[in-house]
């Protein structure tokens, strides 16, 4: 690490992963930073409003500040004025925890979640708002690769890495790049992505792209998941169509939100090159 724009957000993004907070020389350990430059960050951090010492000579955590900018920015955005209620109510039919993912840049990361599961065995991470997809083990990374060529997909799985090294991967997950073609293959037959005992082990999910007013460009996936125990092939082949119909429901309400014109605007100009080499 070089600035000390990246030295901070580094500190930033790890407090995030723990919530009741962590010591200055655990942050110097997990950044790689000199304990006497955490410190000072951490005080002009604390300066700004973004994290508080949970107690004199104690530990350091995030503030509300920045998730309240997070949620701020989404509303303002009009992402959750046009996405929750249709999560809400695909929760409430599935049982099942619902998460829509949004393309930001060259990612894709989780932004919105609906949990329609009440009691009993249940799926319910709790931590993956603002987490970039893993796209090789999740079902919302391959239903987002099976919009592109197999060339395009591979250089994405190629450039994230094809397994997740910082949480680990479920046994499930596809460990070669050719597995990964079929699984493409597979999710663009049936209309929707699997994964199973792949991105977590003992969890299953199903997911579809959303794409801007039916047929337009891709904005991001939505997804059902829960214990695999439950999510069988069966019942996804059953929830497919209410889940289709949610991610099109999402593409027709999405000329409300800001950001996802300012990704359809993003877009149209290799849109057009792809029509004119075509």
């Amino acid at each position: 690490m070089s600035s000390v724009v990246e030295k901070a957000l580094a500190i930033i993004e790890l407090l995030v992963e723990h919530p009741t907070g962590l010591p200055v020389s655990a942050i110097a350990a997990a950044t790689d930073q000199p304990a006497s430059g955490v410190h000072r960050t951490l005080q002009e951090l604390a300066r700004l409003g973004y994290v508080r010492q949970t107690q004199a000579q104690g530990d350091y955590a995030v503030t509300i500040k920045l998730p309240a900018m997070g949620l701020g920015f989404l509303g303002r955005a009009g992402i959750t004025d046009v996405t929750q209620p249709v999560l809400d109510g695909l929760a409430a039919y599935s049982g099942e925890l619902i998460r829509l993912s949004v393309i930001d840049d060259d990612r894709l990361i989780w932004v919105a979640v609906a949990q329609g599961a009440t009691r009993g065995l249940r799926y319910d991470p709790g931590q993956e708002q603002g987490v970039v997809v893993h796209l090789a083990s999740s079902a919302g990374g391959q239903a987002w690769l099976s919009t592109m060529s197999d060339e395009e997909a591979l250089a994405k799985v190629s450039a994230q890495g094809l397994l997740r090294k910082a949480d680990g991967t479920g046994p499930g997950a596809p460990r070669s790049l050719t597995l990964i073609l079929e699984r493409l293959e597979v999710a663009r037959m049936h209309g929707y992505a699997t994964a199973v005992d792949s991105y977590i082990a003992g969890m299953a999910a199903m997911a579809v792209p959303v794409r801007y007013q039916g047929n337009g460009a891709v904005l991001g996936c939505l997804s059902i998941a829960g214990p695999a125990v439950r999510m069988t092939d069966t019942r996804m082949r059953e929830l497919a169509p209410r889940l289709q119909a949610a991610a099109a429901e999402i593409g027709e309400a999405a000329s409300g939100s800001h950001y996802f014109q300012a990704i359809v605007r993003n877009l149209q100009p290799a849109l057009g090159h792809e029509r004119q080499g075509a």
